[in-house]
């Protein structure tokens, strides 16, 4: 096990260089940010630093320098969320944390210890925030022995879905690496808010509904990482696609694989006949005919599920649960798409958040949850050092966030990462089923 220490050496507010920003209208959440709790999203990026121009403080005068331009841009992130309907007070700023390691960057990622990502973060992951006011993100940067470096990020799921860190990284980077804020061509900053408006007063059983999602009481969760490389996940493909007619993808194949072993590990632990259910997290905006929605920012996303009965192996087959995951997606068509914008979007997002409601107050269903960050280029982030080493997207989570399954491509975009976080017997018993 390493050792690994961070001290914190400075603690500063990076604002938007541009003081027009102070005055901008307050920007509003999406309906899907409201329903969203809050809750914080992290990722770290590593870089091996090479060459002497580019020292730590070098580096640090870069990083602090381009993302108070990035505000300009981006300047919802320098605000606070408020009553959660919208965002205002853009001249708060973002919380810059600069820390030295004790050890070799090369040294630290031979162990690839979870608990000690932690440290490389400026706040917990996924823990629950109960201010009435929310910090949209924060930053840290921490320097190694080496000079190498780890940019962490920490910022609101209230604000922040996968689209919308791809935004700000894409935009800091290219900035970082020269380009004037004014020259970065960024349009339809608002585009999602006006798609999906949000309502006046959300419902208080939409929330705590939505919560019970997200979140159960305190128990013995812990995160593992699992690493599948392109021969594996090729061979599983194979057996996954069983009799379905076309071939299942990649993150197709790996969630019902281990949909399909959370389900052996219920069973040996517990004789419970609950239904298991498979909650997948889908971009809209790739589905929509509205270009302007990918460069919005917020949450554009929302769930697909399904269920299978988790006595009756026969239907617990690879291929039959991946058929359940692909079709429950599929039922996002233009159709249903289009019930989900303006204010009918209400009800159509409504009817579901009653579903879930009737199934939590029954008797809370088995349920696990899928996020795939593979389509999110993460390994092109260039702040003009170098492409990332390894990208992580948290250490330990939070005590009472459960059953979340995160996908991450590795470095040469062949294999995947499994992020899982379960409780810890339940990993114990689903790696033996």
């Amino acid at each position: 096990m390493l050792n690994f220490e961070v001290d914190i050496f400075a603690r500063e507010i990076i604002k938007p260089s541009s003081p027009q920003i102070k005055g901008m209208k307050p920007f509003k959440l999406t309906f899907f940010d409201q329903l969203t709790p809050a809750t914080n999203v992290t990722n770290i990026l590593f870089y091996s630093i090479s060459g002497t121009s580019f020292t730590p403080a070098v580096i640090l005068h870069q990083l602090k320098t381009s993302l108070s331009e990035t505000l300009n841009i981006l300047y919802p992130f320098a605000g606070r969320i408020k009553d959660n309907m919208f965002i205002d007070s853009f001249d708060e700023g973002v919380p810059f944390v600069s820390a030295q390691a004790g050890c070799r960057l090369s040294e630290f990622l031979k162990h690839h210890e979870v608990k000690s990502l932690n440290k490389l973060l400026p706040c917990p992951p996924f823990s629950k925030e109960l201010k009435n006011e929310v910090v949209p993100l924060l930053c840290q940067a921490t320097i190694f022995a080496c000079g190498g470096i780890a940019i962490g990020f920490g910022g609101s799921h209230k604000l922040i879905d996968g689209q919308t860190y791809f935004n700000l990284c894409n935009v800091w980077r290219t900035i970082c690496r020269g380009s004037h804020y004014r020259d970065v061509g960024f349009h339809g900053l608002a585009e999602g808010s006006k798609v999906f408006p949000p309502l006046n007063e959300v419902p208080e059983n939409y929330l705590s509904t939505m919560e019970n999602l997200w979140f159960q009481g305190s128990h013995n969760y812990i995160t593992k990482r699992f690493t599948f490389d392109a021969k594996s996940i090729t061979e599983l493909r194979a057996i996954a696609k069983g009799e379905l007619e076309a071939t299942p993808s990649r993150v197709q194949a790996l969630s019902g694989f281990i949909w399909k072993h959370f389900m052996a590990a219920t069973r040996t632990m517990s004789a419970s006949s609950k239904p298991s259910i498979a909650v997948q997290a889908v971009n809209l905006r790739p589905r929509m005919n509205l270009p302007l929605l990918h460069k919005s920012i917020g949450n554009l996303f929302w769930f697909a599920s399904c269920a299978a009965d988790i006595a009756d192996e026969t239907s617990t087959e690879l291929f039959e649960l991946v058929k359940l995951m692909r079709e429950s997606v599929e039922a996002f068509d233009d159709e249903y798409l289009n019930s989900l914008q303006g204010e009918q979007g209400f009800e159509a997002t409504g009817d579901l958040i009653n579903q879930l409601e009737t199934l939590f107050s029954h008797e809370k269903p088995d349920m696990l949850a899928f996020s795939s960050w593979c389509d999110l280029r993460l390994y092109e982030f260039d702040f003009g050092w170098g492409k990332p080493q390894w990208v992580a997207p948290f250490g330990e989570v939070a005590s009472d966030f459960r059953n979340l399954i995160v996908f991450l491509p590795t470095k040469c975009g062949k294999g995947i990462e499994a992020w899982t976080t379960l409780d810890e017997r339940r990993i114990f018993v689903g790696e033996r089923c």
